[in-house]
């Protein structure tokens, strides 16, 4: 099971594509009995690059990410994470 990570590789390059702090981003992937669980955290000043306009961007890359799990009969989700506003 070699492509079992492709969905992190795939979320991440293209995540790093639109941010403009590629080495900020970090993503943890988890697996549970609902599917896979991929956690997405950018620098903060990056998020609404992520987000979007009404949220259109985050809307995009889940659907991709269900077009890459259901060809690994998987399910995956996006849970993108609000960076800590401690140097506000």
């Amino acid at each position: 099971m070699a492509d079992v990570e492709k969905d992190v590789e795939f979320i991440e390059y293209i995540v790093k594509q639109i941010v403009d702090k590629p080495e900020a981003v970090k993503i943890t992937r988890t697996v549970d009995e609902m599917g896979v669980l991929l956690t997405l955290e950018v620098d903060k000043e990056d998020m609404g690059k992520i987000i979007g306009k009404s949220g259109q961007t985050a809307k995009a890359l889940r659907i991709l990410l269900r077009v890459v799990g259901s060809k690994n009969n998987s399910r995956v989700n996006l849970k993108i994470v609000e960076p800590e506003a401690q140097a506000a």
